[in-house]
């Protein structure tokens, strides 16, 4: 055990002189998700702002018929009207970019209206050009003008306008907060830990193995007084550590972005209830803080795995660039199972629970939730644990074969 301490505390020294890993494993986790959201808050701010401030340009096709909506858009200053157009000509129009957007009424609209029957009212626009803010400011006065008309009809028939409601539904979730907080933000969350702990396993494992064949230290390493198993665990260790510190790290550049730009959190916890604020940290603090932990000693047995997967690659390779050539594949089949969990109606059952990452996917907004059934965690804890326990012995009899560490061809 003395050995295996003395391989890991030199590893682990060697790593952190290493540029490139302290980048992948802690500056780039830690400053990803606070730089991405202020860039993207920026940009969508900047955009909505200038497309609701934006004086638009509407064509307007009443074929004649007998309606207020041409004074209710006159009337506004932020609208320029045109009718001199026809309807051949709208899709032409907008995609040009002369007009912003087309209302086109239908030719018997007013006598739909009279008769009683829904009036058609065609909306033209470009939803690519500016997030939809130009089609939700025309509907909101297309709205507003069959609220104009709805009253008049009620008036005309002495009607209240609540008879037309023959049913009023009142929803009750009984789902619990930390339920609905744990189905938002559950597909998340290991969708970061378990990418972030790949790729913080990723550069110290090639730099590990690899790159100690490249500097001609691995040969050094073998000629001391110290069995190989002792030697690999102490580098699958260091290269584990990095991939937990990489995931934790970012997990706490997720927080930092939540707090820097609080808009962002308050808009994604939306769903989770209509008085939630994010301000309330308590909640979020009490809703997290156990959860977290069980999944970490969930993606301890996972980083494990990685770690013995990668240093498999790694020692088989002969150089650092054939080392990260094979490894970089490997991202995407890891993260499919995420991808897998995240979808609707999959769910942990007993099957499920034996498949490594899909499992810890699933398990991880049933534990966010509370909602995680006991016996399935074990399940999933046991299924890690003994996937984890093969590599390990794998990686170990791999290391064992001087022709996998020094092979020409």
């Amino acid at each position: 055990m003395n050995y295996i301490w003395i391989i890991f505390k030199k590893e682990l020294k060697d790593i952190t002189r290493d540029r490139r890993t302290i980048i992948t494993m802690i500056i780039v986790p830690m400053l990803l998700f606070p730089i991405l959201t202020t860039i993207a808050t920026k940009i969508i701010s900047s955009q909505t702002k200038k497309a609701q401030t934006k004086t638009l340009v509407v064509g307007l096709i009443t074929y004649n018929n007998d309606t207020d909506f041409r004074n209710i858009l006159q009337s506004r200053e932020d609208l320029t009207i045109v009718e001199n157009i026809t309807e051949a000509q709208i899709d032409t129009l907008i995609q040009s970019d002369s007009l912003d957007a087309v209302i086109r009424f239908s030719e018997n609209f007013t006598a739909q209206v009279k008769n009683l029957e829904p009036g058609d009212i065609h909306l033209h626009f470009k939803s690519s050009k500016d997030l939809n803010v130009t089609r939700n400011r025309l509907t909101e006065l297309i709205k507003e003008y069959e609220k104009t008309l709805l009253n008049e009809r009620f008036a005309h028939l002495n009607l209240e306008r609540s008879v037309t409601e023959a049913i009023k539904t009142h929803r009750h979730d009984v789902a619990s907060k930390q339920e609905q907080f744990g189905k938002t933000v559950g597909g998340i969350i290991p969708y970061i830990f378990i990418l972030f702990c790949f790729t913080g396993c990723m550069y110290p494992a090639i730099d590990l193995g690899a790159g100690e064949k490249e500097r001609g230290t691995l040969e050094t390493l073998l000629t001391s007084p110290v069995r190989h198993l002792h030697i690999i665990i102490g580098k699958i260790g260091v290269i584990a550590l990095s991939g937990l510190t990489s995931a934790s790290i970012a997990f706490l550049g997720i927080v930092l972005a939540a707090v820097v730009h609080p808009e962002i959190a308050t808009r994604l916890l939306n769903n989770v209830s209509e008085t939630f604020n994010i301000a309330h940290m308590s909640f979020l603090v009490l809703a997290l803080f156990i959860p977290i932990i069980v999944i970490s000693l969930l993606l301890l047995p996972l980083a494990i795995f990685f770690a013995s997967l990668l240093m498999a690659i790694s020692i088989f390779a002969k150089s650092f660039k054939e080392a990260q050539s094979q490894m970089s594949p490997l991202t995407i089949v890891i993260l499919l199972p995420v991808f897998i969990g995240i979808l609707p109606g999959i769910e942990l059952n007993v099957f499920t629970a034996l498949i490594p990452v899909l499992n810890l996917s699933l398990a991880t907004k049933d534990i966010i939730s509370g909602t995680i059934s006991p016996w399935l965690l074990v399940e999933v804890y046991s299924s890690l644990i003994l996937i984890s326990m093969l590599s390990l012995t794998f990686c170990v009899k791999w290391f064992e074969r001087e022709d996998v560490i020094f092979r020409e061809s």
